[in-house]
């Protein structure tokens, strides 16, 4: 029978674990489609910021992580960067550690606009551009640039993506009460991805293995198809 649910992924997209998680569950949402075709996953995404006092300016990315992370290690800063180097090759991502670490409030708050404006698919276009432009071509996270890049990848008209990025106003306060939301929810880390099921919701936190993903999204469908056999047997 046909299924349909909401996968809410909680992110930030200077988040090099959310990068390696919206791959995996990407992956994991092609393979359950495959053995169940009815069933319909719609992403949707929901903002975070892990450094919100961050400025817009921003700072080196390398420095930034080698100070703040590691303690000014290079040996701990070179082990960080080799792992994330293997994990992010097994995905097709090419991390790199040169550019800019800043403030990710615009991003959020472009994104947030679109999902709301031009639905799902849009947003996952404006998410993978963003993730990629900030970790595999070492882009400013959310200099204007770099928005409008990612909305003209995503298909959003020129002049329209243009004059909502210039309003660095424009719906601010409800992307910074999203953000608080999430807080309230209890986020306090991401990648935190909900999968809403009929009975509970499944609440996966952290970067998880791709049959992990699979396990869980199928646990969602097998649970639906075992009530509505329940519902016909009575």
């Amino acid at each position: 029978m046909p299924y349909e649910t909401t996968i809410t992924f909680t992110l930030d997209t200077i988040c090099p674990w959310t990068y390696l998680a919206k791959r995996r569950l990407s992956k994991a949402l092609a393979k359950v489609h495959e053995s169940h075709p009815d069933a319909r996953f719609i992403l949707r995404f929901a903002p975070y910021q892990l450094y919100p006092n961050a400025s817009q300016e921003g700072e080196d990315k390398y420095a930034w992580y080698k100070s703040s992370r590691y303690g000014d290690s290079e040996e701990k800063m070179n082990m960080y960067m080799n792992l994330k180097t293997a994990y992010g090759k097994d995905e097709g991502i090419e991390f790199k550690y040169g550019g800019t670490m800043a403030n990710t409030v615009q991003a959020h708050r472009v994104l947030h606009h679109f999902q709301e404006t031009k639905g799902p698919e849009t947003a996952n276009k404006i998410v993978d551009s963003l993730y990629k432009q900030y970790f595999e071509e070492e882009k400013h996270p959310s200099k204007h640039e770099t928005l409008l890049a990612a909305t003209k990848e995503a298909g959003v008209d020129e002049k329209e993506a243009t004059a909502f990025i210039e309003d660095e106003d424009e719906d601010l306060m409800d992307v910074k009460m999203a953000i608080r939301e999430q807080t309230g929810n209890g986020v306090d880390s991401v990648p935190y991805i909900v999968v809403e099921g009929k009975r509970r919701d499944f609440t996966l936190i952290g970067a998880k293995e791709v049959d992990e993903y699979v396990k869980t999204l199928e646990q969602c469908i097998k649970k639906v198809n075992k009530k509505a056999t329940s519902m016909t047997m009575h």
